[in-house]
């Protein structure tokens, strides 16, 4: 078996798209990747409408809180996944050369559940075939 890739979803707080994008690749590729995510300003909690989404798709909450990408600074990393523009213009300089692709989602913060589930299905939708293609799963 060989030994999983991991991908970081990088996002500005860690709060909301990059949260269920840590969730959705850790379900949907399991075996695969081992997501993560983290956070160039990060939020001080994950956004409760993120959390519901993933709920009432049956994905596992435990253990999602906004990181910082120092954080995850000293992980072997194979993937960086840019979920946001502002994330895509200040990503950090790691320590080795990592690959590095943007899939941009809206923001749905502070906006009703709808623009949650729409965000969760969008991140299902077009992330998972985006990290599948970049590391060639």
């Amino acid at each position: 078996m060989s030994q999983l890739k991991t991908v970081l979803v990088l996002c500005t707080g860690n709060s909301c798209r990059s949260q269920m994008g840590e969730a959705i690749l850790n379900h949907e590729l399991a075996g695969l990747v081992r997501g993560i995510s983290a956070g160039t300003a990060p939020q001080p909690k994950v956004a409760d409408g993120a959390i519901e989404a993933l709920k009432l798709a049956g994905l596992p909450t435990a253990g999602l809180y906004p990181k910082t990408v120092d954080d995850v600074m000293d992980q072997d990393i194979d993937l960086v996944v840019s979920v946001c523009d502002n994330a895509r213009e200040s990503c950090p300089i790691f320590p080795r050369p990592v690959t590095r692709i943007h899939v941009g989602f809206h923001d749905p913060h502070g906006e009703p559940l709808d623009s949650f589930l729409a965000v969760r299905d969008d991140i299902r939708a077009r992330l998972v075939p985006a990290v599948r293609e970049a590391l060639g799963l």
